[in-house]
């Protein structure tokens, strides 16, 4: 009676555990590129931040030559029916005029100086240039810039009293505040916000879409028979250097592609050991039979 073969089974190569990507990682020679890859990317974050310190510089050499330039006639800077531009801010300007009536002032509250409340003052100064001033035969209405003379703790303050005569101011031009003090027009003369659309509507005058921060006029006034002058506000930043922020952010991109890029060499070469091993594993593998 025939009898069946009889066979072996197949014996199977055990399969080695598969290598942590940490180990690949913590080898002599990946240790190494990545100590070189962190040099480079701080050197490269280094110069994004001396690219933006550039920047800074620029933008603050240039705010500052605003403010300090040569005050230069308010007429020859922007013309009365136009809009202010915003290089006009901060800048010294010098006006020649009268001033207006107290009639015609108008007082802003809650401003501070030196831990007391009180007002800023600002009157009208009627300009001397122009066929539309005080006199006209024409019906026209004045032309007239709205000026800040400064500060006073009341509002009957016999300091806040404009003088008479001719004057001529230097001073910062300065823009009108963001708050909106429209409802105030219609309580009186004293508002809480410096606006040029508000103010328009409690004049006779054509005026500036703008304010002129006293400095100093001519002739002067005894300290006691005039507002405390208050700081013209800081000039808007003149954003200088804007390549320079451009290189700032490229040398920070340069710095993480440069730790990207060994990480995926770490992980290729991960992969390619995985690969090697799974190769000698299917080598060692075969069958055995009697």
């Amino acid at each position: 009676m025939p009898v069946a073969p009889t066979t072996e089974p197949v014996s199977t190569a055990p399969q080695p555990p598969a290598r942590p990507l940490w180990r690949t990682a913590l080898t002599p020679r990946w240790t190494g590129l990545l100590l070189l890859a962190l040099a480079i990317a701080a050197v490269m974050s280094v110069l994004g931040v001396w690219q933006l310190d550039v920047y800074r510089s620029k933008t603050d050499a240039a705010t500052a030559k605003r403010a300090e330039a040569e005050p230069v006639s308010l007429q020859s800077l922007f013309p009365i029916d136009a809009g202010l531009p915003s290089k006009a801010v901060g800048r010294r300007v010098t006006v020649t005029g009268t001033w207006g009536p107290a009639a015609d002032q108008i007082f802003v509250s809650d401003r501070r100086v030196n831990d007391r409340d009180g007002y800023w003052v600002v009157t009208p100064l009627l300009l001397e240039q122009g066929s539309q001033n005080v006199g006209n035969t024409d019906g026209q209405p004045s032309e007239a810039v709205m000026v800040v003379r400064g500060w006073v703790a009341a509002v009957e303050d016999p300091a806040a009293t404009p003088p008479s005569g001719s004057v001529a101011i230097t001073g910062a031009v300065a823009a009108s505040e963001a708050q909106d003090a429209s409802g105030d027009a219609s309580k009186g003369r004293v508002l809480q916000s410096l606006r040029i659309p508000t103010i328009v509507h409690l004049v006779d005058y054509r005026i500036y879409d703008a304010f002129v921060v006293l400095a100093s006029s001519t002739p002067a006034l005894a300290a006691d028979a005039a507002p405390a002058i208050v700081p013209a506000p800081s000039p808007p930043t003149d954003h200088a250097g804007l390549r320079n922020v451009a290189y700032a952010f490229q040398w920070w991109i340069f710095a993480a592609f440069t730790l990207w890029m060994w990480g995926r060499m770490v992980l290729d070469a991960h992969r390619s050991t995985e690969a090697d091993q799974d190769d000698d594993a299917i080598g060692a593998s075969g069958t055995v039979s009697a």
